[in-house]
């Protein structure tokens, strides 16, 4: 580095000596993978474009207007017509912070409904804010019925209650039906995570009654990491107005956002933090796509290609871990079998094939793998390839 002092010119010493070429190749240049497992899934050609146009400062009008735009498309794969409904700076994990930091004070019971792995992260994510958590739970691999939820806000009665509504670590469906309804009754606000079947499995926040939901980009709305969607109903606004204390996090308080994000009254646009502008890109590219082809049929093909999927582990001899009548057509648990070291499959796939797979997480863990056919990878053919590559697999893990 150069700088100039009192007008003499100063040349600082480089200690640390320059990694390119030793340790750092000159180029980044990542190995191609197809991704199969619970996600990220590879992105369309039109996402990869769009994140590689040149950016344009947060404040513009241009990318104001883009953020509007995306608004939009965020409500109709949502079906919901709740005005907070946006995009959150940071992955799936960041809106899920979000959402329960300003819903949250001191003190506030949430009751969280474990039936896998994401369960228990939402006891020590929730946690963090309050330390009033209760739970209710179910085996890994089931859904909640009615009647165990309304015990359970029956006897807790929680401000809040947590839910899943496909469990990425299952690939577990909650059946959706009625659980609003009865978090109205005990007075209870209803978040749900949504990260595995926006786009790929209806979801309808406001015929669900659901208060507060949240989501992630990289597995059915086809778009890389980075930015998140984030809705937050009446109820819950008007929790969070009510607050007595400030949001306990600063980069995702959505009470100083919402003046960045919205513009009631003609009011100016308030900086908070810099957007990921190329991240907004490719999320508005990706919501684009879904709207293009249609919702319905969105979730259509994504179930077309879970039952021909399905039909063809059986073929092979693998069976899904999850009922039919709970499955997820996103993500599936397929069971490995006995005597097939798992790990060694997954390993296999990877070096040989050039396909990602994932293992299970929590008390699965060993017991399954967890394939995925998302967003752009929700495909007849790359349904084959997996379950070919896979055949093949487990035969020279063996050997």
């Amino acid at each position: 580095g150069v700088y100039f002092f009192s007008g003499h010119l100063s040349i600082t010493m480089v200690v640390v000596a320059n990694p390119l070429g030793t340790t750092v190749p000159h180029q980044l240049n990542p190995v191609s993978r197809v991704l199969l497992g619970p996600g990220p899934q590879n992105a369309h050609p039109r996402v990869h474009a769009a994140m590689s146009l040149p950016q344009i400062g947060h404040m513009d009008p241009g990318f104001l207007k883009i953020m509007e735009e995306i608004k939009h498309l965020l409500r109709y794969v949502w079906q919901t017509e709740n005005t907070f409904t946006v995009p959150v700076s940071g992955t799936g994990s960041a809106a899920w912070e979000a959402a329960v930091a300003n819903l949250t004070e001191k003190g506030d019971k949430h009751l969280i409904c474990i039936n896998g792995y994401f369960g228990e992260r939402a006891v020590d994510l929730h946690g963090r804010y309050t330390d009033n958590i209760v739970d209710i739970t179910t085996p890994y691999g089931t859904a909640f019925c009615l009647a165990e939820i309304e015990a359970g806000l029956q006897e807790h009665k929680p401000d809040l209650m947590w839910i899943a509504h496909a469990e990425t670590s299952t690939g577990v469906l909650q059946p959706m039906e009625g659980i609003g309804e009865l978090c109205q009754k005990y007075n209870c606000l209803l978040m749900v995570d949504t990260v595995t079947s926006i786009c790929g499995i209806p979801v309808t926040l406001d015929d669900w009654k659901i208060d507060a939901c949240y989501a992630g980009t990289q597995k059915c709305m086809g778009c890389p990491p980075g930015v998140a969607p984030l809705s937050l109903g009446p109820r819950a606004l008007a929790k969070m107005d009510s607050r007595k204390t400030k949001v306990a996090n600063w980069y995702l308080d959505m009470s100083m956002i919402r003046k960045y994000l919205e513009a009631s009254g003609g009011a100016p646009r308030t900086y908070h933090h810099t957007a990921p502008i190329s991240m907004v890109y490719a999320m508005r590219e990706a919501l684009t796509l879904v709207a293009e082809e249609g919702l319905e049929n969105c979730h259509a093909r994504h179930k077309a290609n879970a039952e021909y999927f399905w039909s063809e582990l059986e073929r092979i001899g693998l069976e899904p871990f999850v009922d039919p009548s709970i499955r997820c057509a996103s993500l599936t648990t397929v069971c490995i079998p006995e005597g097939v070291d798992g790990a060694k499959v997954t390993t296999i796939m990877r070096d040989r094939f050039q396909i990602e797979i994932g293992g299970s997480l929590g008390t699965l863990k060993g017991k399954c793998w967890r394939i995925g056919l998302m967003g752009y990878n929700n495909r007849p053919e790359l349904v084959k390839l997996v379950v070919g590559a896979l055949e093949e697999s487990i035969q020279l893990s063996k050997q």
